[in-house]
């Protein structure tokens, strides 16, 4: 895990070394830079250590000096790639670096390479005799990359903060389209960035730069795309169960490779605690780390305590009171690069922090949700298709106005909010059920917020986009889809890297090994949801493995009281932004009265806020676009 920047046209070495200051919490054990002065080719990398310490310095080159990376990320088959493409004539230099199997990967197969690698990345390779700069992201995009381009000049980080240090981009605008989609998903989806004229590469996309004539091509190389079976196995929960397990285990355990010490993330879940059960299979006494609060309504702790006598794992439990959380909020909010309204970002932060005390990786559950089906809305789906079939829309405004005046309940999940969340996505078609469920505000509520009329189909485009795509008509696999397309790669992932990032410690994720999740787009969609249970094939299987009540328990998120703090005054929302000048005041503060007054549920919406008003912008004002 590593953070890289560069640059190709206007800049020089003080406008590299700026930019790699920025990223020195995702690598502080080295940094190195690269200059092709008559090119007008930097590069800049801060590293991590992991693979190969001796041997992995970067930025990387080939021997001839022709080819030059800079990496961030692993490569999990890179022992099987440097057998092949030593057969194949390439000369190593390095002892056991992934990094180097980039370099000949890319003199072997060319834009081709990624195709080939099983893991996550993130890196800029630049071919110095054919002018290229070529760029590269992972599948799901566990690894970031920002880049921005215009006429004679391009360049790329790891971090937005990173991007925007170069002088080119100093005083760049806050995107309006950004912002307006951050309010309606929670997060800002690719390849939208905050700053106008910046932008996310997605994840299974290259960029290629020709460094002579500054043409930028962008491609996509892999896209996630359900391709359920029509020929069931005559046993297809024991036979597909016994699939994944391998499948799970093989992927555990090329995770578990590194130089440095290595543990996992134990919740107590069915998901960390299966990756639990079989990292302790391969390595017996493995660490485990898990926190847990003072609020019994928010801890999972005795769910972990349980688990990790089960798996037989050294486990390492950290208990904080909420308080706690409550006072390092504003340092954790304001190291993140670009808003992010994941509540989970704060436990999940102190989880990392707790962790890295100890060790340098770790391993976690991350992706098991959005492949096999296991979020609240899939229970909804059948109840909402059949409401939106026999409700007639006068009777829907009522019933909307009703369930407006429940009690608001703060604790995960209370009813009201559930109810209210329902009934707020039924407002609109199915193709915008998911984002408007999900999100902290609806289109009708950014038109107001924004002071300007707001096209419902625009501000949810990349929803839309998977919505339509998606060749199944069933909504349960149009929900996959949304949920592993747009919500893992640009929040969970997010989420993750980051709150990682913070306390240089690097985080994988078995769950999104391409065999496996090759093998599990495949299993059609009723047995992942199947007679009301999510997961329901990957509970099945690992039933061999975990004990049932482990497997079966009431499944709780990882997160913090943030609706009662805000109603109780106990989280200030702090002072106005500088781009909350062109938002109406009006709107944020009657939302605010209403949630302090107990008259309704605002809690995702004052949060993206929170976090807007607590992150270093930099005085961006609010740009037109």
């Amino acid at each position: 895990m590593c953070g890289i920047c560069g640059f190709v046209g206007q800049g020089d070495a003080a406008a590299l070394s700026r930019m790699n200051a920025t990223l020195a919490r995702r690598g502080p054990d080295g940094e190195g830079a690269y200059a092709d002065a008559p090119a007008g080719v930097r590069l800049g990398h801060r590293r991590l250590a992991i693979i190969d310490i001796a041997g992995g310095a970067q930025p990387m080159a080939t021997a001839d000096g022709n080819l030059v990376v800079v990496y961030n990320g692993e490569i999990y088959n890179h022992a099987s790639l440097r057998e092949e493409l030593v057969d194949r004539g390439h000369r190593f230099v390095s002892d056991h670096c992934d990094t180097e199997v980039l370099l000949h990967g890319w003199r072997e197969w060319g834009e081709d390479l990624p195709k080939r690698l099983n893991g996550m990345w993130a890196f800029a390779l630049y071919d110095k005799p054919r002018g290229l700069l070529f760029c590269s992201r992972d599948r799901f995009g566990k690894k970031p990359f920002f880049y921005a381009a215009r006429p004679g000049f391009f360049a790329f980080a790891s971090e937005l903060t990173a991007l925007v240090a170069h002088p080119a981009l100093a005083g760049a605008s806050i995107s309006r389209t950004a912002l307006r989609k951050y309010f309606a998903y929670g997060f800002i989806p690719a390849p939208n960035a905050l700053y106008a004229g910046t932008h996310k590469l997605p994840g299974g996309e290259n960029l290629l730069v020709d460094v002579r004539d500054g043409s930028v091509r962008r491609k996509r190389w892999w896209a996630f795309c359900l391709e359920p079976t029509d020929v069931l196995p005559a046993d297809p929960e024991r036979e597909w169960g016994e699939r994944i397990v391998s499948l799970l285990d093989a992927a555990v355990s090329r995770r578990l490779m590194a130089d440095v010490p290595l543990g996992v993330f134990l919740s107590g879940g069915v998901d960390s605690s299966a990756v639990t059960a079989l990292a302790g299979r391969h390595t017996p006494g493995i660490a485990a780390f898990s926190i847990g609060f003072d609020d019994p309504s928010f801890d999972e702790s005795a769910k972990a305590v349980i688990a990790a006598s089960f798996c037989n794992v050294a486990h390492h439990l950290t208990r904080l009171t909420l308080a706690d959380a409550l006072a390092l909020m504003p340092e954790i909010v304001g190291r993140l690069d670009e808003p992010m309204g994941d509540v989970s970002l704060l436990p999940t932060a102190l989880l990392c922090r707790e962790t890295r005390k100890r060790v340098t990786v770790a391993v976690g559950g991350d992706g098991a949700d959005e492949l096999f089906a296991g979020y609240d809305p899939f229970r909804a789906l059948r109840a909402a298709e059949l409401y939106s079939r026999i409700a007639p829309k006068p009777l829907h405004k009522a019933l909307a106005l009703l369930a407006a005046r429940l009690p608001v309940g703060h604790g995960y999940m209370a009813a009201s909010f559930r109810i209210n969340r329902f009934l707020r996505g039924l407002s609109y078609p199915p193709r915008l059920w998911n984002p408007t469920w999900l999100g902290p505000c609806d289109p009708a509520g950014i038109a107001e917020l924004f002071r300007e009329p707001v096209d419902p189909e625009e501000l949810y485009s990349e929803a839309v986009a998977v919505y339509e795509n998606c060749p199944s008509t069933d909504m349960v696999d149009k929900t996959l889809e949304f949920y592993t397309r747009l919500y893992l790669q640009d929040d969970i992932l997010v989420k993750t890297d980051r709150a990682g990032m913070m306390h240089s410690l690097e985080v994988r994720a078995p769950f999104l090994d391409i065999e496996l999740v090759d093998f599990v787009r495949t299993i059609p969609s009723r047995y992942k949801f199947r007679h009301g249970t999510t997961k329901y094939i990957l509970k099945k299987a690992l039933e061999r493995l975990l004990p049932r009540d482990i497997i079966y328990r009431k499944k709780q998120g990882f997160g913090v009281p943030i609706g009662r703090w805000l109603a109780q005054g106990q989280l200030a929302m702090g002072a106005a932004s500088s781009v909350e000048t062109a938002l109406d005041a009006g709107f944020i503060d009657a939302r605010l009265g209403e949630h302090r007054g107990g008259q309704a549920d605002h809690r995702l919406f004052l949060w993206n806020l929170w976090v807007l008003r607590h992150m270093d912008l930099g005085g961006g004002a609010l740009g037109t676009r």
